[in-house]
């Protein structure tokens, strides 16, 4: 059977970001490394995958674990898959990891992104703000 998660991968493998929109829940939250906040609801984290995937140079995900976390915005338990992924932005090499928390109805939920080294988180955050300001997801600081 094929999840949100397999689907997630394959979306952002061939960078097709339409395909993304019915993978996340009407509510979701995406806690990102570089905002304390979480971003939130569907189309807020859909303008961010948007930027992060023209953002992302040489993206792929190098692994996966599946199990069950709690959940960050509830503290409920749910299933929950890790994806590690490997990408370049501004030079900079990246190491990280998605953790996504689905709901009962099988969709995305929440999302968590970690990354390494400091430097890069640095350099992410940048193109990032970047990205969302050109986009009129944010203002300009």
């Amino acid at each position: 059977m094929t999840t949100a998660v397999d689907r997630f991968r394959t979306a952002v493998d061939t960078r097709d970001l339409a395909a993304l929109e019915d993978l996340f829940t009407e509510d979701i939250r995406l806690y990102s490394p570089v905002k304390f906040t979480p971003f939130e609801g569907r189309p807020m984290v859909l303008g961010l995958f948007g930027v992060l995937l023209r953002t992302f140079e040489d993206f792929r995900y190098v692994g996966e674990f599946a199990g069950t976390a709690r959940t960050s915005a509830d503290g409920t338990e749910a299933p929950a898959a890790v994806l590690l992924f490997r990408a370049t932005v501004n030079g900079k090499e990246i190491h990280g990891i998605d953790l996504a928390h689905l709901a009962e109805d099988g969709r995305i939920k929440e999302f968590t992104v970690m990354v390494r080294p400091q430097s890069a988180v640095h350099a992410l955050g940048e193109a990032v703000l970047a990205g969302l300001v050109a986009d009129g997801l944010v203002p300009a600081p």
